[in-house]
């Protein structure tokens, strides 16, 4: 059996497995971001429209239990170094790097979700002209935020002031993704409405 680096089995496509996709009630869905994104990115591949992957996050294995060599066990394991955006890849010739974010609060978008060297990638990507963004699952929608339109609240942040983004900024500051069924989230229809 082949395996995904994120530890999913692969399953080739075949008539079956896409009316067992046609029957699925989207409406429960059941789904993580991160899943949507990545079959939202598979669909983009399969099409032609945009290369973009999640980005494995390096690890260093120290310890291996082997009862069996079919059977090994990774017992320690520590991050080699910390992790910059989830996703990487390139769309008409551009590259593209974002991040994908959720909360469960009702009222704002914490930026704790941040880390300093997330921040830091993020200003090198749009330095260098890169397409560099954030996707939110916020307040039941879903949202892309310009990276450049994120900096502002992180600057705020880092003076002493507000530590999230409230509902209404974050609508006011970025463009609502509606779910879709194929693809899931078509971010890239925001991004063109941005970036082209």
């Amino acid at each position: 059996m082949f395996r995904y680096p994120n530890g999913k089995a692969y399953a080739p496509k075949d008539s079956q497995t896409v009316n067992a996709k046609a029957s699925h009630s989207y409406s429960n869905r059941g789904m993580t971001l991160e899943e949507d994104l990545n079959e939202t990115n598979l669909y983009y591949l399969e099409r032609g429209i945009a290369v973009i992957h999640k980005k494995p996050t390096p690890v260093q294995i120290v310890n291996v239990d082997y009862p069996k060599r079919s059977a090994a066990v990774i017992k320690e394991a520590y991050f080699k170094q910390s992790s910059t955006t989830d996703y990487n890849g390139v769309f008409k010739g551009r590259y593209i790097d974002f991040e994908a974010k959720e909360t469960q609060s009702k009222t704002s978008f914490p930026l704790k979700n941040f880390h300093d060297h997330q921040i830091r990638h993020m200003q090198r990507v749009t330095d260098q002209q890169g397409i560099c963004f954030v996707i939110i699952s916020a307040f039941g929608s879903i949202y892309l935020l310009e990276a450049q339109k994120l900096f502002p609240f992180w600057e705020r942040k880092e003076n002493g002031g507000r530590k999230s983004i409230s509902q209404q900024e974050l609508i006011e500051s970025s463009i609502q993704i509606p779910f879709g069924y194929q693809p899931r989230i078509d971010y890239i229809k925001a991004v063109e409405a941005l970036f082209y």
